[in-house]
């Protein structure tokens, strides 16, 4: 049986096939999408999540826009990676998916307590909205069966020294939904930083030959050119996916239970992920840390999902 989700995100180029592997997996149950300011300002996110949408066919899952800014900080966009538009690289189509009018935290509170399952919530954004969610709507979190999360990481950022940018733009979130006790699951930097697009990948999804595999490779080619000049990087990493993949087969991307706690006032460090894998501190664990990814298996599964897409 298919696991219920509901995607949070912020795209971006890799959100986008995020969503696609959420939509397209058929073990995943895709119920929303819900959109944060992050890569782009909110309404750049949240049209292009409606484009992503419409260039894959996605027409009837309903998307709804969130915070536009984080929970006590002014929202830092990555236009250095992700361009202007937060999108850039392909022409982006008009989007033929309407907005809900609910709003990001309505809609996620109305579909988990229509759902007569629990759901998981997919982040692979700042996690101001999934913090407002539990602060406003706390008798909510039985219908939440976890909380997987693209943000952290166990070793080194990569807005900062220390930080990842999806935690570094609203750490005070990322400490309020570790700290509701609910499952949470974080993929990190030092996992998605195996999810390498190579020519080879490039390549591959190319081969596809359908219009959201065009519009990927186009994704691609912006994205790859604007880590070589940022990272020096000749290959991104596609991170945003690697959580969703985390859902749909664990074993893929094996995780250590572990301590995890988020740096709120560090000089130097603020937003880092302080992961003590190995219990330094004495504390309990309180999170899942994934720790690996097998690649091929990653690869084939992202394949799969744009070969089902239009």
């Amino acid at each position: 049986m298919a696991v219920p989700v509901i995607l949070d995100c912020d795209p971006g180029h890799d959100d986008a096939f995020a969503i696609w592997l959420a939509a397209g997996h058929p073990d995943l149950d895709l119920r929303g999408i819900t959109t944060v300011g992050g890569n782009g300002q909110l309404a750049q996110t949240t049209h292009n999540a409606r484009v992503i949408c419409t260039v894959a066919g996605i027409k009837d899952v309903p998307i709804a826009a969130g915070a536009d800014s984080p929970l006590i900080r002014t929202l830092q966009t990555a236009w250095d990676i992700h361009g202007a538009s937060a999108l850039d690289g392909p022409v982006l189509p008009e989007p033929e998916v309407e907005l809900d009018p609910r709003g990001a935290v309505a809609m996620l509170r109305e579909l988990l307590d229509e759902s007569a399952e629990p759901l998981v919530l997919i982040a692979t954004g700042p996690l101001t909205n999934v913090a407002l969610l539990l602060r406003l709507h706390p008798e909510i979190q039985p219908k939440i069966r976890e909380i997987a999360w693209m943000g952290g990481s166990t070793g080194r950022g990569n807005v900062t020294p220390y930080a990842e940018f999806n935690c570094w733009v609203d750490p005070e979130a990322a400490a309020v939904v570790l700290a509701s006790g609910l499952r949470f699951s974080m993929v990190g930097l030092n996992v998605t930083h195996q999810a390498l697009v190579t020519e080879e990948v490039r390549d591959r999804l190319a081969a596809i030959g359908n219009a959201t595999s065009a519009f990927a490779v186009d994704l691609i080619d912006f994205f790859r050119a604007a880590y070589q000049v940022s990272e020096g990087m000749a290959a991104p990493p596609l991170h945003d996916p690697v959580a969703v993949a985390l859902v749909a087969a664990s074993s893929i991307v094996p995780t250590a239970y572990t301590r995890l706690d988020i740096e709120l006032h560090g000089t130097e460090t603020l937003g880092a992920t302080s992961v003590d894998l190995h219990n330094k501190l004495g504390r309990p664990a309180n999170a899942h840390v994934a720790m690996a990814l097998d690649a091929p298996r990653f690869w084939d599964m992202v394949e799969a999902a744009i070969r089902r897409m239009r």
